[in-house]
């Protein structure tokens, strides 16, 4: 089988040229805002000379598979790597710093969950008591930070045993703690659900004409709805709102992931229109890897309600056959325990079972694609092993409109390539750029 993808064409630029031609193509903004918004912001400062561009081309860069991993990295494996990437600020370790990284994972011997959770959870509590003991609120958010980002390592990358449990409450409320100092402040919503909640945040801009535009953020299979609310902090700048939500199956979501738990989505739009502040014609969802796989259904089931939808790295078919599913189990590009985290997810005991149910999960095998959609920005890399580019392709060419992307031939998951083109890099230069467009463009 031929490995080269079919080209994505909007606007076409120099492949082999990562750091200058396509950098230059882009809109510079500024660095991403903290969680204080300015005032006064209104989409035309962000649109002057907007100009967006998105990539074409995968095909020099298409990769020879390695193969297959079969068997998960050893405790001292993962205890290097995790060192390595906080030294890098790679995923999962972005905003850990290494020297706390290396006091954690000194205290760990095993690959035991509760061991992990408790290392990690025994530095949190350092930072814990120094942001209660701090006068200075700054000093004090600082801590309440660096101890939510440590609490919630400790519970990933899915808290299943009683003590990652215990380390992601703990995340929550450190969290919680931090969001104390928001300005604007971030509102926790309760949405009763068959009998048990959704747990979002919301945040909306200050000073900015109501009702506002906004982003449905959808965490993936180990980020959570925090992480995801950190991130689009910067969005807030451009006056747009966000509501952060988690994947169902992870963080505080009300059930399991299944072929139809988005409808958990549904009843979140349900919920927003009935906010005055918000502009139900102006909301766009975005998901991250497990969660594009929602931003992407829901693209198709919501098309009626959705300005657009951001996909980052959409498992959308292949992803879910066996063979591949297999083959995935225990990448190198994901730090450790992806079976016991997808298990976790799914709420499924074996990866025998896992395995014979995910097929269910393709959204070719739920006749969505070709479908009518809301616009879709797809995003993701080449040489990702987790979600590959057949099922980003799949999306890209199945449809009644065109579709956007923006496709790193030299990235893994979510587009990643190190150095160049990190997580904080792809939001800023390509996803919120794109997001501010598509709402200024549906304004009514």
């Amino acid at each position: 089988m031929d490995d080269t993808p079919s080209p994505v064409r909007t606007e076409v630029i120099d492949p082999l040229d990562l750091t200058s031609d396509l950098t230059r193509a882009l809109v510079h903004l500024p660095s991403p805002a903290h969680n204080r918004a300015p005032s006064g912001v209104t989409f035309g400062e962000t649109m002057r000379a907007f100009s967006f561009v998105f990539i074409a081309v995968l095909t020099c860069f298409a990769c020879e598979g390695a193969p297959a991993q079969t068997a998960d990295r050893t405790i001292d494996e993962i205890k290097s790597e995790t060192l390595a990437r906080s030294q890098t600020g790679a995923y999962p370790a972005l905003g850990i710093q290494p020297a706390d990284a290396s006091d954690a994972l000194g205290r760990i011997k095993t690959r035991d969950p509760d061991e992990w959770a408790a290392a990690w959870s025994a530095v949190a509590d350092g930072y814990m008591a120094k942001a209660k003991a701090a006068t200075d609120p700054k000093e004090a958010d600082a801590n309440f930070v660096r101890a939510w980002r440590l609490y919630y390592f400790g519970q990933w990358p899915a808290p299943t045993s009683t003590g990652k449990q215990a380390a992601y409450q703990r995340a929550i409320d450190a969290y919680l703690q931090h969001a104390r100092y928001f300005d604007p402040p971030l509102e926790v919503v309760r949405i009763p659900y068959e009998g048990k909640e959704i747990v979002g945040y919301l945040r909306l801009p200050a000073n900015t004409p109501r009702p506002v535009p906004l982003v449905l953020a959808i965490s993936g299979l180990d980020s959570r709805k925090e992480t995801v609310a950190e991130t689009y902090a910067a969005a807030l700048a451009e006056g747009i709102g966000f509501f952060a939500v988690d994947s169902p199956g992870t963080g505080q979501a009300p059930r399991k992931a299944d072929e139809t738990a988005d409808q958990m989505y549904s009843r979140v739009l349900d919920y927003l229109a009935t906010r005055p502040e918000i502009d139900k014609n102006r909301i766009l969802v975005h998901g991250q890897s497990f969660g594009a796989y929602w931003a992407s259904k829901l693209a198709h089931t919501e098309a009626q309600r959705l300005a657009g939808a951001v996909a980052q790295s959409p498992p959308i078919h292949r992803t879910f056959q066996p063979d591949f599913f297999r083959g995935r189990m225990y990448t190198r590009e994901y730090l450790f325990d992806l079976l016991p985290a997808s298990l976790f997810v799914y709420g499924m005991k074996s990866a025998d079972e896992l395995i014979a149910f995910l097929p269910k999960m393709s959204l070719q095998a739920q006749n969505l694609l070709g479908k009518s959609s809301a616009p879709i920005l797809v995003v993701g890399g080449t040489r990702d092993t987790q979600v590959p580019i057949d099922d980003l392709e799949l999306l890209i060419n199945n449809g009644t409109e065109p579709r956007e992307a923006w496709i790193n031939p030299a990235g893994g998951h979510m587009g990643r390539t190190p150095g160049t083109w990190p997580d904080p890099v792809i939001f800023r230069k390509i996803i919120l750029p794109w997001e501010v467009r598509r709402l200024s463009q549906n304004m009514r």
